[in-house]
């Protein structure tokens, strides 16, 4: 059905934005970046084009994250870079009617969301064109958009792993039972393996070499094939470019680290868990949802221990998108959430 006011459902995460339009689905999928010149203060580039120039960029011209673990870091550039796409995401729908038409907006926050950090969210969005805007909690969100059973009188526990923070959930009866967040994610795992490579080679790698090594041959358990990878950077003591080569050993190394802080939080979770709903995810195993899902070995790693289950969601990386979207049409859901944070 047609809607003169759009209804929109936005993943703000530290690392990318998702954003669904209901009736179409996921339009807009860009890193959380804008490119900002110095002198005029007018935003040059936003999303992909914009992540191109992180540490490619002349001295007039700054590329900035505004997002940092889940919140705000940057109130003046979300606000723009909000603005900017969800117009950018209303276009892509094919159903652009001018600036009169102002959407409403539904936004995930991570679960452990302070009121001054969710108000600030949802101000910058209001800020940014919303005509109304509400938010939902990324693990209900993400258990939404995984397709989980959640109206169901039975429990089912949810780790979402992003760029900046994982939540771990265990919901029954579309309400969250038990929540813990902890901001430690993909961008960690980031820092831990540039960090790695400076102190073990001496050679300095910018973020999205990191990023590139974790996704090619990161992993959080032993593979049945090591892989190993080049990396190219600066030297330290030279002061001139190198090449290395880097294995998937030194980088699970790397990355231990935040890997265990997720694993030991959703054990923490799982010992604070009612003992029938407990049942439940024996029987039924931990959903993981996020960009961090797709580490490999990860989901062997928590099975081996917790000694449940682990399944990871056809699309990991667009459950919460998705999940948000969904629950613009449920809006129930919300209140549901809200009475949940208002207790904590």
């Amino acid at each position: 059905m047609f809607r003169l006011n759009p209804e929109i459902g936005i993943d703000l995460g530290t690392t990318s934005i998702l954003v669904y339009v209901r009736g179409k689905g996921i339009v807009l999928r860009e890193p959380s970046v804008l490119a900002v010149s110095k002198t005029s203060k007018e935003v040059l580039a936003i999303g992909e084009e914009a992540r191109m120039m992180l540490g490619r960029t002349p001295g007039d011209i700054i590329a900035i994250r505004p997002l940092s673990d889940g919140v705000i870091a940057d109130y003046t550039h979300t606000k723009k870079l909000l603005s900017l796409l969800i117009k950018k995401a209303w276009k892509a729908s094919g159903r652009w009617m001018g600036p009169l038409f102002r959407p409403k907006v539904l936004i995930s926050v991570p679960s452990d969301i302070t009121n001054v950090e969710r108000r600030a969210v949802l101000q910058a969005a209001k800020e940014a064109g919303a005509a109304w805007v509400d938010y939902i909690e990324e693990p209900m969100a993400a258990a939404i958009g995984a397709g989980l059973a959640i109206d169901k009188p039975s429990g089912n526990m949810v780790v979402d792993i992003g760029g900046g923070t994982t939540d771990i959930a265990v919901i029954s009866l579309d309400g969250i039972v038990i929540c813990k967040s902890i901001r430690v994610g993909g961008n960690r795992m980031d820092e831990m393996i540039a960090r790695y490579i400076k102190n073990e080679y001496n050679l300095q790698i910018g973020d999205r070499s990191a990023e590139e090594i974790k996704i090619r041959i990161g992993s959080a358990y032993p593979l049945e094939q090591e892989k190993k990878m080049e990396v190219r950077g600066r030297d330290l003591v030279a002061g001139l470019p190198r090449t290395i080569e880097v294995s998937s050993e030194e980088i699970r190394e790397a990355i231990s680290e935040p890997v265990k802080a997720i694993v030991d939080k959703v054990k923490a979770v799982l010992l604070e868990t009612p003992p029938e709903l407990a049942a439940d995810i024996i029987e039924k195993g931990i959903w993981l949802t996020g960009g961090g899902a797709m580490l490999r070995g990860f989901d062997k790693l928590l099975r081996m221990e917790t000694g449940i289950d682990v399944h990871i969601a056809d699309d990991p990386l667009s459950c919460v998108a998705i999940g948000t979207g969904r629950a613009l049409e449920h809006l129930k859901l919300l209140e549901k959430n809200r009475r949940h944070s208002l207790q904590q």
